[in-house]
């Protein structure tokens, strides 16, 4: 279940930020997952962490166009949904078995 739900962990200089001063996570989760689904899965995955508060938006693709040689080459990123956790007690580490 917690594997299913939670894509991967959203590590940028913003969120390490806010890791270190008040405790907040964020993770890529499945666009039709909601907030409680999202907790259990952050619980079950990550045993000794007590949620307090869970945040989802969802995040619109933006358009990407690259000038090349033959010309310009136009796509677009993925839209995603993003919950950021808020937690009372525990702390979860990304980097343990890397």
């Amino acid at each position: 279940m917690a594997k299913s739900i939670l894509i991967k962990p959203i590590i940028t200089e913003k969120m390490t930020r806010l890791t270190e001063e008040g405790r907040h996570y964020a993770f890529q989760v499945v666009k039709d997952a909601n907030k409680i689904e999202i907790r259990k899965a952050v619980e079950a995955r990550y045993p000794g962490v007590e949620i307090k508060e869970v945040r989802t938006m969802v995040v619109r693709g933006k358009r990407k166009r690259q000038f090349t040689r033959k010309g310009v080459v136009q796509g677009r990123q993925a839209a995603y949904k993003k919950a950021i956790i808020t937690l009372k007690s525990g702390e979860i580490d990304f980097f343990e078995s890397v």
